[in-house]
């Protein structure tokens, strides 16, 4: 019998959606050491500067997640992760002429940053929706795994070629090689023609009442808004310590791109393991094992913050990248299978926001914290901040005990009990 890989490699619309999955991951990996040196190259640019041109893509994030949901639900997931890839191509390609040609005014790539968080605020609700109605469910982490190593060994090629082109010519070319290839990926995604779903042809319900319904079913769920919650605090000072501090001690204490680059690289070679070890482990307890796994996301950061050696840093970098690749798959194939697939999307972009919500606020208080009292201070903070909420998720009880498989007669979307629906919170009428 053939195993559940293989069945899923032979089906062309899997592997249309894997590659084009893959080539964004390309793409997206040239982005951070062309963007943040790109701009620290800039006459007079500091850390403040490289935290106002990053904010803006998080901000949009932040912004549009919630529509992007409602528009992943409501029309052909395969169209809007098109439009995204397109959109996505253009852009990199302005920012990239922006830096080659010196007219790289902040407010300029800070515009252009947050039309590309625009875009971005489409592809996660997406992609976690689109993969269900191409995979069947018992083959759901497998799909999920497939998908994360195509990314992850696209990232580590990305990495490593976006960084020569770093240092020999700049990040200008970096940035326009990213947007040629977000457009080949455009055209696969197009080729996947899902058709129209029974909600295109009739009129639906209005945005706010989607909004409402999906609500409804993220706040249903106490391991679900509890690690939420954790993410949001964790991405908060992830996002200040990845995009901002690390580039920046990289570069007055480390050697510069070339350090920071290599440090990517091994990160994401930590990625392509984890996808390759969650091919294999299906844990009882998934979420109980995506708050420990998330322990491991403090010691790059902690070294960072400790004036340790690159090659350290290195060490714990891999770390982060096979514990954040586990938690991913196992966190999304969890979603993916408890929450009922007419809402997946919307569901989703909860927990895109909430997890996204403190991003912008963390870049925008990186660059002047650094600046004030030091990057490596500012880094021991984040690493702290890292523990602290991963030890508050663990000590709630559904987040430890939710299994992977559901109880004898209780359908997975439906709450345990009246106290799993958590907090009276309802949206603005």
């Amino acid at each position: 019998m053939p195993s559940s890989r293989s069945t899923l490699l032979r089906d062309e619309r899997f592997v249309l959606l894997l590659i084009a999955r893959t080539l964004s991951m390309l793409a997206m990996a040239f982005a951070p050491v062309a963007i943040a040196f790109g701009v620290l190259d800039l006459p007079g640019a500091t850390a403040t500067t490289l935290s106002v041109v990053l904010a803006a893509e998080s901000i949009a994030l932040v912004l549009f997640t919630l529509i992007g949901g409602v528009i992943a639900d409501r029309y052909p997931r395969d169209r809007v992760l098109q439009a995204a890839s397109w959109v996505n191509a253009l852009l990199h390609g302005v920012i990239g002429l922006m830096l080659l040609t010196g007219h790289a005014p902040i407010l300029g790539l800070a515009a252009m940053t947050f039309l590309a968080g625009v875009a971005g605020a489409l592809v996660w609700p997406a992609m976690t929706g689109i993969i269900p109605d191409i995979v069947p469910a018992a083959s759901l982490q497998d799909g999920n795994a497939l998908i994360g190593l195509g990314g992850n060994t696209a990232r580590v090629a990305g990495l490593v070629a976006g960084g020569i082109v770093v240092v020999a010519i700049g990040g200008g070319w970096a940035l326009i090689a990213a947007g040629t290839v977000f457009l080949v990926a455009g055209l696969c995604v197009g080729r996947l023609r899902l058709g129209v779903t029974p909600r295109d042809a009739v009129a639906g319900p209005s945005v706010w009442s989607e909004l409402r319904d999906g609500w409804s079913e993220f706040r249903s769920r106490t391991w679900l808004w509890v690690c939420v919650l954790q993410f949001s605090a964790f991405v908060m000072v992830w996002q200040a310590a990845h995009l901002v501090l690390g580039p920046v001690v990289a570069k007055t204490a480390l050697g510069g791109a070339g350090a920071w680059s290599t440090i990517l690289v091994i990160e994401s070679l930590g990625l392509i393991l984890g996808g390759l070890l969650a091919l294999r482990w299906r844990p009882a307890y998934p979420i109980r094992v995506v708050v420990l796994l998330s322990f491991l996301g403090a010691p790059p950061y902690l070294l960072l913050g400790l004036h340790a050696p690159l090659a350290a840093i290195c060490v714990a970098s891999f770390g982060l990248g096979l514990a954040f690749e586990m938690l991913t798959i196992f966190w999304q194939t969890t979603m993916q299978r408890e929450i009922p697939p007419d809402s997946l999307s919307r569901v989703s972009s909860y927990d895109a926001l909430g997890s996204l919500a403190l991003g912008p606020l963390g870049i925008i208080l990186a660059g002047p914290l650094a600046d004030a009292y030091g990057a490596h201070r500012v880094l021991l903070a984040c690493a702290a901040v890292m523990v602290v909420t991963s030890a508050a998720s663990l000590s709630v009880p559904s987040i430890r005990n939710l299994r992977a498989e559901p109880r004898d007669g209780i359908p997975p979307h439906v709450p345990d009990s009246p106290a799993d629906l958590g907090p009276a919170v309802t949206l603005p009428q």
